[in-house]
């Protein structure tokens, strides 16, 4: 790797922060980035808040479930290992067994995951400003079983997007509708339709600013939406804005 690609990019903090956290940065550049935080503050604020939101995202993930070739192949290359009987050798061996078996690993790599697509996504809407706007998270999720549904990543000056994260059913004849109301104003606003699977962008040029707290909601309407200021359906996904920094 050149010497171009091993130097830090020149992110702010919080984008910084999230990428050594999420582990997509080099070797090199985590290196850098850990001398960094013996004097940078600000740094390590953030990298504590990336750590403290994925871990709110872990406990909403589901561990994935392994196929049993997956299982099979591991107990193969397990049972060809040849082992010296020693104190120190079986001690090894029983932690890299744990590890495969541990359930809280596979949900927190499905969670980084999650968040991982959600950054690298919205990069493409174009170069980081300097300095950021404030950025705000919420997870949608069912009122009923808090199963996660979507994902949103929003700022003022990037917009809002709604990113679907797992198989959404929608009945024949009925539509998805995206609402967003923050506590000091006077109703909901409807930031559009959306459909299954479907990633839905919406700019902030017309909205009040976005706060921290503001909720986020998914109805189910007839086909053209709701016939009123507000939602006419059931909620299918509810979620509230944290801040992201």
């Amino acid at each position: 790797m050149n010497e171009k690609q091993d130097k830090i990019p020149d992110l702010d903090v919080q984008t910084l922060a999230g990428e050594y956290v999420l582990g997509t940065l080099t070797a090199d550049q985590r290196a850098e980035v850990q001398e960094r935080l013996a004097h940078d503050p600000a740094l390590r604020k953030a990298i504590d808040g990336w750590k403290s939101r994925l871990l709110t995202l872990t406990a909403l993930s589901e561990p994935p479930t392994s196929s049993s070739r997956l299982w099979n192949r591991i107990e193969r290359n397990l049972s060809g290992l040849s082992f010296v009987q020693s104190k120190g050798n079986i001690k090894r061996t029983q932690r890299r067994t744990q590890w495969w078996d541990n359930a809280g690993l596979w949900r927190a790599l499905a969670a980084v995951g999650l968040a991982a697509s959600v950054i690298l996504s919205t990069q493409l809407l174009g170069q980081v400003p300097t300095p950021p706007p404030p950025a705000y998270l919420a997870v949608l999720t069912t009122p009923e079983r808090n199963t996660p549904g979507w994902v949103i990543q929003a700022s003022n000056m990037r917009g809002i997007q709604l990113v679907p994260v797992g198989k959404i059913e929608v009945p024949l004849g009925k539509v998805l509708q995206f609402w967003t109301q923050a506590d000091d104003w006077q109703g909901p606003i409807s930031l559009g339709l959306v459909g299954p699977g479907e990633t839905l962008k919406v700019p902030t040029d017309r909205l009040p600013p976005l706060q921290p707290n503001q909720l986020f909601e998914l109805s189910l309407e007839k086909a053209g939406g709701s016939p009123l200021n507000k939602p006419s359906g059931p909620i299918q996904f509810v979620g509230r804005a944290v801040k992201a920094g």
